[in-house]
């Protein structure tokens, strides 16, 4: 089980999934809306996510694509895409430990920041 939340704690939540996939992804998306270089997302079935508090702001960025953040402090939390209903994507940044998941893939790397290698 894996808990994290915004920086300012309004908003909670919790994974169940045990050891869920991380994925950097380098689309100019994801730059823009969090500010990075690029984001590590947590691909994890939408059953095994829950809000324990809060309830995010929603960022329609795409038409297939919706981004969760807090209204509070703007942390973003989390990304759903249509093609993958029963898929959310959590932001490894906003974790209670960071540091407990690797990313082991990378995606839109075509848009990859040149100085990142």
């Amino acid at each position: 089980m894996l808990e994290g939340g915004c920086f300012c704690g309004k908003i909670r939540y919790q994974i169940d999934a045990e050891e869920p996939l991380a994925v950097s992804c380098h689309c100019s998306m994801c730059r823009r809306t969090s500010g990075a270089p690029f984001v590590v997302w947590l691909v994890v079935p939408k059953a095994d996510f829950h809000y324990l508090s809060g309830e995010p702001e929603v960022l329609e960025s795409s038409d297939l694509g919706k981004r969760y953040f807090c209204s509070g402090c703007g942390t973003p939390v989390a990304c759903r895409v249509e093609t993958h209903p029963d898929i959310i994507d959590v932001t490894a940044g906003s974790l209670d430990h960071p540091e407990k998941v690797c990313p082991t893939q990378e995606i839109h790397t075509d848009t990859r920041l040149p100085w990142l290698q």
